[in-house]
């Protein structure tokens, strides 16, 4: 796989934004989605390269921010890897994983040292179970995309989040998977690929919902495949199953997938075939005294490295 150049949001107007025609047939079955990600919970790190890497790059920007808080929240921890990091990066903060599937959470048992590893818990990201003020970061990577309406989850994250604490996450894009959405399109009505929801209705709802400094961009990543079968293999390794309410019933046939395959061919370059992710990262600030503002924007005091 190769990751390619990524492309700055600038502008609401950008190529390729395609939301769906009716919201009905992209509401996620939750039940269905925590049944994906348990049956994955052991082949989900293999596969999840895209993944690690976008967490990775979310780990960079925590670089240019002076914080240390005592209580970490890892929201949609997955198998743990990054809340691996975080107990690395803050030694002396408690770290919380949480996650829906139970059996991804018991590969996050295994992280860290035997004297210092994350508390896990099992539950939904939408209806958190700690108390307010609980935490002074919160690290989401790639989780938001599975709730179908942010502000109830905007409004959550800012209950148990401690005034001043700091919000940091990624999530989706409408872009996301557009190859394949365009060539499921040219063989069935049925919805194939997840709605991902605008970067700017991201932002948007933070502001709704009074968070502080909200700051919003985006990048384009690219990952190639010689075959599609190996993209949908991976899909189904990491748990993003198809569990939209306007999915097909029954089982795909061989001749649909063929189709799907010719379809996908018109997007082959170079000898591989490009399956395009426009992954959107954001955070925002619980305020204190200050009142939420609708400019997206950060103080450059903000930006120092720890000292």
């Amino acid at each position: 796989m190769q990751y390619g150049n990524f492309w700055r949001a600038g502008s609401r107007d950008w190529p390729g934004k395609d939301m769906p025609d009716s919201t009905d047939h992209y509401r996620l079955d939750k039940q269905q989605a925590r049944l994906a990600f348990e049956r994955a919970a052991s082949t989900y790190d293999e596969s999840a390269a895209l993944q690690s890497e976008v967490g990775d790059r979310m780990l960079e920007r925590l670089e240019l921010v002076r914080l240390r808080p005592a209580r970490v929240l890892d929201l949609g921890a997955g198998t743990g890897e990054f809340s691996k990091a975080l107990l690395q990066r803050y030694r002396k903060a408690q770290i919380v994983s949480l996650d829906i599937a139970l059996n991804m959470l018991r590969h996050t048992q295994s992280r860290g040292s035997w004297l210092r590893k994350p508390a896990c818990i099992c539950a939904d990201g939408e209806s958190l179970p700690f108390a307010d003020d609980s935490f002074e970061l919160v690290f989401s990577n790639l989780m938001l995309q599975w709730c179908m309406d942010l502000e109830p989850v905007f409004t959550e994250l800012r209950r148990v989040l401690a005034p001043g604490g700091l919000l940091m996450f990624t999530t989706f894009g409408p872009d996301t998977l557009q190859e394949l959405r365009a060539s499921w399109k040219a063989v069935d009505g049925y919805t194939h690929v997840n709605a991902f929801i605008d970067m700017h209705d991201v932002g948007d709802a933070l502001v709704r919902t009074r968070w502080a400094e909200p700051v919003m961009d985006a990048e384009r990543i690219t990952v190639t495949y010689r075959e599609l079968r190996t993209l949908m293999q991976d899909l189904k390794h990491i748990g993003a199953h198809n569990v939209t309410a306007g999915r097909p019933r029954g089982l795909t046939g061989r001749r649909r997938l063929q189709q799907v395959e010719q379809a996908y061919e018109a997007f082959r370059r170079d000898g591989v075939l490009p399956a395009s992710y426009e992954v959107v990262y954001g955070h925002a600030w619980s305020p204190a005294d200050c009142p939420a503002t609708d400019r997206f924007e950060v103080p450059l005091t903000r930006l120092q490295p720890d000292g």
